[in-house]
């Protein structure tokens, strides 16, 4: 299948394309008259919310479960039904409609974990309306720079989420973003939450409810194949955001295919991504995959600790009878630091489920092992990016598994050639770290362009590397065609002319029986240009004294990577600086520690961390400035 899909891209995808519901079909299945802006299935009219609610309603799946809503955080499960998501969706598209909302138009939503934040997606894609959606909760000013860029005719939000024990008050965050902004919305729709309410701005906010009593339904509404469906916004190297851009027909046909070719589910069977629509991972696998293949989705207000304790995971996948459910490691480091020994395990039946997938970092062996002892399922690492909407590289459960490697992504999926090049564009040896690309053309669902900046487009990701795809990340292939994908390629460190993969360094530190959790970034040093630090986060209960653990790993980095890596220190911290989707902010703690000016990262789960790394980098000799 690889083969064919790279000897025959528009043959292996326009038999994709038949599963896939057409107003109209295709003139050209790929069009490449304007490299590098490939576009796919030219000419032909879908719709993306007919895809995903209405045509399991038309052909049996009415009665389905198509979402459960899981939220342990307010003591609240409720199952929509195709057909109650239909209903729902099309009164809100037609609520939309009223205020002026049509194709083409822009609506932001910003929104927690809850239903109607899927059913303003879906109202939007119905209307042919560009969706485009940020993260409940995110600074005001992070929020008015994308409304200032996206220029949203209608802000869609509610007054609050919800963060384990604590209330996050939207609304006042919002007020501010539309002050900050030049561009003003027309109006905003308000849902109200039982915990708590939010003052309406008169003339410009509206309640949920009321405009959803007062809807008319709303049919789907033709569009183009390469019509736009959404904008999502990721951070950028310049510190603003790129609003990557999805299309309409490449992407119902690309996710529709990886449901059961990559993640190996059937129509009907119950799917978990437990992830936030705010993110990429939200996007493609809470609604639209499972949607557009016929499965049940399941939308989850939690976390994995703390709601109520390390065993939430467990008991979804058990009282949901979850088949395949789809994470980020740094959700399953933070389960194995909790309950390490995975005593909760035992309290349920997880006898239907069959595999966990992991993305959104590297995950290292130590807890890919761990999740395998414990669970007894394959647990796949796959490879992807928000631009990419789906796997670059995979192991195919549905097409023919592979066995695992620790460390590894496992292989190119169809669609995806990927190549190892140096920084003259030239491939480099099997076994060479080098920068992992993939050649043109990119296959359906992978963004065409950025919202508003195709120059930027061409020149974030086809100007480095011409003919083929920068992904920014490191890596290389090994003999068996396997990727390993070592860390972002500004975090390969020069120590004294040699070329290191911080990632590679991090695999030996978890290793570490007394660490749960670790990173390791590049300093600069006079002498040998950069040096590694290494930070980590113990188990629970762990009273081995600091000093020693130190030294142990210090050992280990010399042992396995040897003295070229100048590895000699570490030091214990309490918790790492993440992003809100789980990704440690290296970057942040590289300019901390060389005493740099940073912009605080928009998506920065708690700012507060950041005194605490400074002052871990001042015990052990750096600026911490």
């Amino acid at each position: 299948m690889v083969a064919q899909s790279l000897q025959d891209p528009e043959g292996f995808w326009a038999a994709a394309a038949e599963s896939v519901h057409w107003y109209k079909r295709w003139d050209r299945v790929l069009d490449d008259r304007n490299v590098p802006f490939y576009r796919w299935f030219t000419g032909g009219v879908v719709n993306t919310c007919h895809n995903a609610v209405d045509r399991h309603v038309d052909s049996g799946r009415a009665d389905q479960a198509a979402l459960i809503y899981d939220s342990p955080v307010t003591d609240t499960i409720r199952t929509l039904t195709y057909r109650e998501l239909r209903d729902k969706t099309a009164a809100f598209a037609g609520a939309l409609a009223a205020l002026g909302v049509g194709k083409g138009d822009r609506v932001l939503i910003y929104m927690p974990m809850v239903p109607q934040a899927i059913v303003a997606m879906l109202g939007c894609a119905r209307l042919g309306a560009v969706h485009s959606v940020v993260f409940g909760g995110f600074a005001a000013n992070e929020l008015a720079v994308r409304i200032d860029d996206a220029r949203p005719k209608v802000i869609v939000s509610a007054s609050c989420g919800i963060e384990v024990s604590r209330i996050i008050s939207y609304k006042p965050l919002l007020d501010q973003a539309i002050e900050l902004a030049t561009h003003k919305p027309d109006n905003c729709i308000i849902l109200q939450r039982a915990m708590e309410g939010a003052e309406l701005t008169a003339g410009r906010d509206l309640d949920w409810k009321a405009v959803m009593d007062a809807a008319t339904p709303h049919d789907c509404v033709p569009v183009a194949a390469t019509d736009p469906l959404y904008i999502l916004y990721t951070s950028g190297t310049t510190g603003e955001p790129k609003g990557i851009v999805r299309d309409n027909g490449g992407h119902i046909v690309a996710l529709n295919w990886t449901m059961k070719n990559i993640y190996d589910v059937d129509p009907g069977d119950v799917y978990w991504a437990a992830s936030d629509i705010g993110w990429v991972v939200g996007h493609s696998y809470i609604v639209y995959g499972p949607l557009f293949h016929g499965n049940t989705t399941i939308l989850f207000e939690g976390k994995p600790v703390g709601t109520p304790d390390a065993g939430a995971f467990w008991r979804v996948i058990s009282q949901h009878n979850v088949k395949a459910m789809f994470t980020a490691p740094t959700a399953f480091r933070a389960i194995k630091k909790e309950d390490p020994d995975a005593a909760l395990i035992g309290k349920y039946d997880l006898s239907g489920f069959k595999t966990l997938f992991l993305a959104g970092e590297r995950t290292d062996p130590d807890t890919l092992e761990w999740a395998e002892k414990h669970l007894g399922v394959p647990v796949i690492d796959h490879w992807w990016q928000t631009e990419t909407a789906w796997s670059i590289c995979a192991n195919c459960m549905g097409i023919e598994p592979l066995p695992v490697k620790p460390g590894s992504a496992a292989q190119a999926a169809p669609g995806m050639d990927v190549r190892v090049v140096d920084d003259s564009n030239r491939e480099v040896q099997r076994g060479d770290i080098g920068a992992l690309v993939v050649k043109l053309p990119l296959p359906p669902g992978t963004l065409p362009t950025l919202w508003n900046a195709d120059d930027r487009f061409v020149e974030t990701y086809y100007s480095e590397f011409p003919g083929y795809y920068k992904t920014a990340d490191a890596g290389y292939i090994d003999d068996d065609g396997y990727v390993f994908v070592m860390s972002r390629t500004d975090d390969i460190i020069n120590v004294a002319g040699h070329r290191l993969s911080t990632g590679a360094m991090e695999e030996v530190l978890a290793a570490h029986p007394d660490v749960a959790e670790c990173a390791v970034i590049g300093v600069a040093d006079d002498l040998k240009g950069q040096l590694p630090l290494g930070f980590l986060v113990l188990r629970s209960g762990d009273t081995r004294a600091h000093d020693d653990i130190v030294v142990d790993v210090v050992k280990m980095v010399r042992g396995q990577i040897g003295p070229v890596a100048a590895f000699k220190t570490a030091t214990i911290v309490n918790r790492l600086p993440k992003t809100r989707s789980g990704k440690i902010l290296r970057g942040t703690m590289q300019a901390i520690a060389d005493g740099r000016e940073y912009k605080m990262p928009a998506t920065i789960d708690d700012p507060e961390i950041l005194d605490e790394i400074a002052t871990a980098l001042q015990s052990v000799g750096y600026a911490g400035g």
